[in-house]
């Protein structure tokens, strides 16, 4: 990671609800902020981050909103 630049590295797979689908990432950016990035089938609901995450962590990304994601009926 280039401090230099605001760049990002996955510090975790979200894990969907079926308990084995990477559905997205954790990423930790150069400027100590976290975001999700998800897969080309974008938002879908997550069970749990691999390997875990802190409590800090899950908050900054809203953990609790992405267990209750809502799959698209329109897909």
């Amino acid at each position: 990671m280039n401090d230099d630049r605001c760049e990002g590295v996955a510090i975790a797979n979200l894990i969907g609800t079926d308990g084995c689908s990477v559905v997205g990432w954790v990423y930790r950016w150069s400027t100590g902020s976290h975001a999700v990035m998800w897969d080309v089938q974008g938002p879908q609901p997550v069970s749990e981050t691999r390997p875990d995450i802190s409590d800090e962590q899950k908050q900054e990304i809203d953990f609790d909103a992405l267990t209750r994601i809502r799959k698209s009926d329109s897909g």
